[in-house]
Parts: structure tokens; C-alpha cells; sequence
């Protein structure tokens, strides 16, 4: 039997872990706070934690974890930026995660944001609510013509880049690693990134988050992109320096947001705070801007998504209480 804590648990992870956990030697054990240095000792009796993308695993914390005897944790998310894999590592503790659990999910959710604003859909649904059926300030422009810039092809960009391409947009990529053939395939055109802010209307992030790629949107990035032009961000929150898109969007200079991720996230997302005041000043000024849309970092959520993080998770579970290797891809090292 492996005893299994899982961290930040919320009632999605309950019901799907709990349910690709039937008939295995996986005993998962629910904590709805998340893991960090001063919650450690509730994974006492453990030999495995699973964490998510707001859990906090530096060396303090790994020191510990290796200390109460557990050997390995398993994000159930894709991003491991979270974890200190080098102290991981020389301590022995393995570290597993699910690199793709429904591109399709975040895809869709990327296009729905940029839908949503674009339309004025929020606005327009609360005006009818209360009876308002005026059309003033709804506004929007056709997709179809229109340049979309897409920074990084893996698997999620490719598939946004996909659905754009249904539109009849003209797709502009840029990526450390192209894919030559794939963007024949698409009718795509790889560009420096220069040439892609200058020239989209649209600007969609699909970038994981490193020391190079943290604050890629700042004061000068925003200034190079074309006037009016729309920022969509389904990635990693810390890619913009918020402070420098509230500027641009002050200025004018900025078309418009969406948002499912914010550097500043952990702690308000995914937590129920309608009774509170909110002392982010920052997401605060974010959230008054009529062309800014904001969703909780729920573009993973769907029936197919967490199914799969559950079966991914589940199994190397399984696999490392076997003594096998993990599932191909799921291994993270630093």
C-alpha cells in the first residue's frame, strides 16, 4: 500500500483521484491546505506527496520531506517551476508530472477568453440579466483577416494555432524549437519575436515559465506590440509584469486582456474569497478595466483533462511502488 497526501486538495481531485485509485495499492489522503515548509509534518505516515501548481517545494521543504521518509511527488499539473529539482535530486526524492493531460482543454479555453472579450460576451449576458438590450459599447471585430502571434508550439500552441487557423487568421509562431514541417503543414510563419508583436493583433502566450521567460511582457514588450492589439495568456502567469500591463492598457496603447493565470495567484486562486476584501491592490486595479477579462486558472478544467491528470498520476504512483519506471515524459530531473 502506498500512502499518498495530496495537497490543495480540492472536490475535482477527490472525486477523480479517488476514483482512478479503485483496485490499486494507492491510498490517497486528502489535505485541502497546500504544501510548504510550515504544512509538512501533515504528510507524516506518507510515501508520496502530490502537489499543484501553488504548492511551494524549495530545499527547507524537501529537507523535511525526506526526513518524515517520503520518496517522491507527483504533480498533478504539467509546470514543475515549483519544485527545486537539483535539491530534489541530490536528495533522492523523485519527482513526476503530467506534461499532457488535455492540450485540447486549454486550447478551447484559450479561444473562449479571447471570444469572451473580444465580444463583449461578459458585459452583454449581465446588461440582458437586467433587461438592457442595447447593443452601445459591444463592439467587437471579425477574427477572420486578422494576425494571431503565437509565442511556443508545443502541444497546446499547436492546437491553439489550429483553431485560429479555422478563422482564417494569419498565424505567426515563435518558438526556441520550431517545427518547420508542422507550420507548412498549418500555413503558419515562424518570426523573431520582434516582428510578431509588432505585426499581431492577437498575442497568445503558450510559454513555460523560466529565469529567461519570467516578465517576457514588460514595459519595453508592450510598447513593441501593434497598437490595439489583444494579449491572451492561458500559460504561466508570471510571463507579464502586471505593473507594465496595467500601463499599457492605462495608455491605451493595449487593446485588451485575457487572463487565466496572474503572477500573484497563489493564495486567491481556487479559494473562495467573495466574503473578503481583496488585498492585491494590483489584481484589484486589474479587475476594473472594462476590455479585461479574467478567469481562475481554470483553462486545465474539464471531464477529459482531469481524468487523464488522475490516470497519469495513479500509475506512476503504481509504477513506483512496483519498483518500474515511470510513464514515458512524466519524469522531471533537474
Amino acid at each position: 500500500m502506498v500512502t499518498v497526501a495530496v495537497f490543495d486538495a480540492k472536490s475535482y481531485d477527490r472525486e477523480y483521484l479517488t476514483q482512478a485509485a479503485v483496485g490499486s495499492p494507492i491510498h490517497y489522503q486528502f489535505l485541502e491546505h497546500r504544501l510548504g515548509l510550515d504544512t509538512v509534518a501533515t504528510a507524516i505516515g506518507a510515501h508520496a506527496v502530490c502537489i499543484f501548481v501553488n504548492d511551494r517545494v524549495d530545499r527547507a521543504c524537501l529537507e523535511k520531506l525526506q526526513q518524515i521518509g517520503v520518496r517522491l511527488i507527483a504533480l498533478r499539473c504539467a509546470g514543475f517551476n515549483n519544485v527545486d529539482l537539483a535539491t530534489a535530486a541530490a536528495l533522492g526524492i523523485a519527482v513526476v508530472r503530467v506534461p499532457a493531460y488535455s492540450p485540447y482543454a486549454v486550447a478551447e479555453h484559450t479561444l473562449a477568453l479571447l471570444l469572451a472579450l473580444n465580444r463583449r460576451i461578459p458585459r452583454a449576458y449581465n446588461r440582458v440579466r437586467e433587461q438592457n438590450f442595447s447593443l452601445g459599447g459591444l463592439v467587437g471585430f471579425d477574427l477572420h483577416g486578422k494576425t494571431v502571434g503565437l509565442l511556443g508550439t508545443g502541444k497546446i500552441g499547436k492546437l491553439t494555432a489550429a483553431l485560429f487557423a479555422g478563422f482564417g487568421m494569419r498565424l505567426l509562431v515563435s518558438d526556441a524549437y520550431p517545427d518547420p514541417t508542422w507550420a507548412a503543414q498549418i500555413g503558419a510563419s515562424y518570426v523573431t519575436f520582434e516582428q510578431l508583436l509588432a505585426e499581431s493583433d492577437i498575442v497568445s502566450l503558450h510559454l513555460p515559465l523560466t529565469p529567461q521567460s519570467r516578465h517576457l511582457f514588460n514595459t519595453a514588450s508592450f510598447a513593441s506590440m501593434k497598437p490595439g492589439a489583444y494579449i491572451v495568456n492561458t500559460s504561466r502567469g508570471a510571463l507579464i509584469d502586471t505593473k507594465a500591463l496595467i500601463g499599457a492598457l492605462k495608455s491605451g496603447h493595449l487593446g485588451g486582456a485575457a487572463l487565466d493565470v496572474y503572477e500573484e495567484e497563489e493564495g486567491v486562486f481556487f479559494e473562495d474569497h467573495s466574503d473578503d476584501v481583496l488585498t492585491d491592490d494590483t489584481l484589484a486595479r486589474l479587475t476594473t478595466f472594462p476590455n479585461v477579462l479574467i478567469t481562475a486558472h481554470q483553462a486545465f478544467l474539464t471531464r477529459e483533462a482531469l481524468t487523464a491528470i488522475a490516470s497519469v498520476t495513479t500509475q506512476n504512483l503504481i509504477r513506483f511502488e512496483a519498483g518500474r519506471d515511470f510513464l514515458d515524459g512524466t519524469s522531471v530531473k533537474a
